[in-house]
C-alpha cells in the first residue's frame, strides 16, 4: 500500500469519528432534554382559576388522608401534602 492511500484512509476514519461524534452530540442535544423540558402555563389573565376546591369526603378516601391534608382541605384550601 503506498504513502498516499494510507493517508487517504486516514482522513477518512478521522472523518468517519469525527462525523459520527457530531451527529451524537446534535441528536442528544434536540432529544435528550425531555426530562429537563418543564413547560409551564401561566394565567395571563390575572385572575383567579374559575372554580373552588371541592375537598372528596368519600369514607374509604378519607381514611387515607393525613390530618395536615384534611385540615388543609377543611380550610377550603388546595391540599399540598400527602
Amino acid at each position: 500500500m503506498n504513502v498516499a492511500r494510507k493517508w487517504v484512509l486516514i482522513i477518512i476514519a478521522a472523518g468517519s469519528i469525527v462525523g459520527g461524534a457530531l451527529g451524537g452530540i446534535v441528536l442528544n442535544a434536540t432529544t435528550g432534554n425531555a426530562a429537563s423540558n418543564n413547560t409551564t402555563t401561566t394565567n395571563s389573565s390575572g385572575s383567579t382559576p374559575n372554580g373552588t376546591f371541592k375537598p372528596n369526603e368519600n369514607a374509604s378516601h378519607e381514611a387515607g388522608e393525613s390530618a395536615a391534608r384534611e385540615a388543609q382541605e377543611n380550610a377550603g384550601q388546595f391540599p399540598t401534602v400527602p
